[in-house]
């Protein structure tokens, strides 16, 4: 469980760093145009803002769904633990 939880942190901080570089070159105007406008193209040809705002919202869907699989993780991970640490018997001392 361990592997996976840090296979996809590593693979959401990669996602959130291309996020954040992506927004602050681009500038709010290009990255965060929002994809439900509609545009008109010249003969079927994506602009350059087309395409940053489908890269923004597959970055941003990505990065929701990975942080919905580290929580589910890291709760498996946390209830593993509780039910190994019940089922611990006490330690015994020993005194003279």
């Amino acid at each position: 469980m361990h592997t996976a939880y840090n296979i996809l942190m590593f693979l959401a901080i990669i996602v959130a760093i291309v996020f954040a570089v992506l927004v602050l070159i681009t500038g709010k105007g290009d990255a965060m145009s929002g994809g439900g406008s509609v545009r008109t193209s010249f003969k079927g040809k994506a602009s350059f803002d087309d395409y940053m705002s489908k890269l923004t919202l597959i970055l941003g869907a990505s990065f929701f769904f990975l942080m919905l699989l580290i929580d589910g993780v890291s709760t498996r991970m946390t209830k593993d633990a509780d039910s190994k640490a019940s089922q611990v018997p006490p330690a015994s001392s020993k005194t003279k």
